[in-house]
């Protein structure tokens, strides 16, 4: 097993005052919203809507572009405004590459987000209108960490994440957790030190939440990593989830719970976007059922939140302006509708599960930071806890600390939703003769692995061997991994922007090794052209289909191309 421990490591306690140095530098800026506000930071102006009981609504842009970020940004909140309907806050789609140190990211290869690139661009967004600011992915939790909070601190942002990521993301070519873990820390050491309260935003289902099976183990990570930033550090950490939450019921506790363990405000109540699978029109009924949840949900208990309505084409494409435009009607409208549907809600229920996530959370936090420190782990240092979280890894934390052995305390949404799909789907197929006796490498490109385990229970269900070869893989690795175990065919699940590029470096990797195991790739296949001018990404099935993969937009065809390669594997074979 990987050491937990890095004797080499700056302690944390020189990391935090590094940070809290470089706040003499590096100070919290202004910016519209701030001025426009009258408040010092976004946790302030979150409080006092709290107080009043409104429900605040935010909006996520997704262009690559600065100037049509800068243009929608003023448009929606503008045009929402002039209809009655407040935007308070907006977050932007930040590309991957700022995950890396500065001189790194040149040469990496550009993801669909936009680029920031110092405090100028930053106040660009943050003085674009007078709602508020909001910098998630990429920026904490990366080896970029200090340079991205530096920068977003001039432009006046109050609101910087992920911290999430740093637990689960990987960033490609880059193994280097130490750099990674410190450049973290300084960077909240100078968030704490800032005067104004700065809130380090947490996206759960970025971090451990998306890769549990139990509930009770979220829960009881959330009050470790609250452990971590507010008690060993003294910063103010702000939570989001909600992607993998489809039961009304399990985001209603789970917000109760959280209610209960924090009294931070929130970010945003992300929305439950694995729901989204058919058209606008049924995608309508996904984001109401969970938009009426979080709004009941916040009429109990106003943790500071604002709801998240995704518009309906986010399956299918970036989202327009319109587009955005008409999911924030949408939840307003709602918003007036929802406390007359409270009279239907057994609350009853919900708080009988939320007795049961705080006690098993409790429980599992206490197993937790004992088997830690039991392990040589120095749980009162924050960065060597950080580190030891990270190496351990969801599948470890929960296998060591959890249920993960045994049944869920409370299984998540997301697991129980995709067995059932995998098994109704086994259920209506008729497996190709000799199927059973394949052998099939399962990895990812990235951390998203809910593509992957989808896969992985069909496959199961048919007979066939998957092996987990890993998740966020450099293509080289994932290659040397299939091979050394044998396997006869690898399935990659990966995700936005990544397809073409990851499916041609494994190709490459192959031939480089002297091999020809056939590839099927899945996921969302989707790249933005070198020559693009309109920066969107474009799908990329056939480019894929070109190289000699198998492009697999769903289960039915991965069945397909296995059909074809056991077809073929007499002839391969001899």
């Amino acid at each position: 097993m990987t050491s937990l421990t890095a004797p080499t490591m700056t302690p944390g306690r020189d990391l935090l005052e590094a940070g809290r140095k470089l706040a003499g530098t590096w100070t919290l800026g202004r910016c519209a919203f701030l001025e426009g506000e009258g408040v010092t930071s976004e946790a302030e102006y979150k409080r006092r809507m709290a107080a009043e009981g409104r429900i605040m609504q935010h909006a996520h842009i997704g262009f690559r572009n600065m100037d049509r970020t800068v243009g929608a940004i003023r448009e929606i909140q503008e045009t929402a405004a002039a209809e009655g309907v407040k935007v308070d806050r907006f977050g932007i789609t930040l590309d991957w590459t700022m995950g890396y140190p500065p001189d790194r990211r040149d040469a990496a290869q550009r993801g669909t987000g936009i680029v920031l690139d110092g405090p100028e661009d930053f106040a660009r967004i943050t003085n674009a209108s007078p709602a508020a600011s909001h910098f998630g992915d990429f920026m904490l939790g990366m080896p970029g960490a200090l340079h991205n909070v530096q920068a977003a601190l001039a432009a006046g942002a109050t609101a910087i994440g992920n911290l999430g990521q740093y637990f689960t993301f990987r960033l490609p070519y880059w193994d280097d957790d130490v750099a990674t873990t410190e450049a973290t820390v300084t960077a909240i050491g100078l968030i704490a030190a800032q005067p104004a309260e700065v809130l380090i935003h947490s996206n759960l289902d970025d971090g451990f939440v998306g890769l549990y099976r139990d509930m009770t183990s979220s829960l009881g990570t959330v009050l470790i990593e609250k452990h971590i930033v507010e008690d060993l550090i003294g910063a103010r950490l702000s939570y989001c989830w909600g992607h993998h939450f489809s039961n009304p019921a399990s985001r209603a506790a789970f917000h109760a719970a959280m209610a209960r363990v924090t009294d931070t405000p929130g970010t945003m109540l992300y929305g439950n976007t694995v729901a989204y699978r058919r058209s606008p029109a049924a995608n309508y009924a996904s984001l109401a059922s969970y938009l009426l949840a979080d709004i009941t949900a916040l009429g109990r208990a106003h943790t500071g939140h604002a709801i998240n309505p995704v518009p309906v084409t986010e399956n299918q494409r970036i989202p327009d302006v319109e587009e955005i435009l008409d999911a924030q009607r949408f939840a307003a409208r709602l918003v007036e509708h929802a406390p007359e549907h409270g009279a239907l809600i057994d609350t009853s229920k919900i708080d009988a599960l939320t007795d049961r996530l705080m006690e098993g959370g409790l429980a599992f936090k206490q197993r937790a930071m004992q088997g830690l420190a039991d392990r040589g782990v120095d749980v009162t240092d924050p960065a060597a806890l950080m580190l030891a979280i990270r190496r351990l890894g969801a599948h470890g934390m929960e296998t060591l600390f959890g249920n993960r052995a045994t049944k869920p305390a409370v299984p998540v949404d997301w697991a129980l939703e995709l067995d059932r799909d995998a098994a109704a789907w086994c259920a209506r197929q008729t497996a190709p003769a000799g199927l059973s006796t394949l052998k099939v490498a399962l990895g990812t490109s990235d951390v998203h692995e809910h593509g992957a385990y989808l896969v992985r229970a069909a496959l199961s269900g048919l007979g066939v061997e998957a092996v987990e070869v890993g998740t966020s893989l450099d293509a080289e690795v994932l290659v040397d991994r299939a091979l050394d175990a044998g396997a006869e065919v690898i399935a990659v699940s990966t995700y936005n922007g990544l397809g073409l590029r990851y499916a041609r470096a494994v190709l490459a990797a192959l031939e480089r090794r002297g091999a020809q195991l056939p590839l099927l790739i899945g996921g969302k296949l989707n790249e933005i052209p070198v020559a693009s001018n309109t920066d969107l990404p474009v799908d990329v099935t056939e480019e894929i289909r070109a190289t000699g993969a198998y492009p697999c937009a769903d289960l039915d065809e991965m069945l397909v191309a296995l059909g074809r390669i056991m077809e073929q594997r007499p002839a391969r074979a001899s």
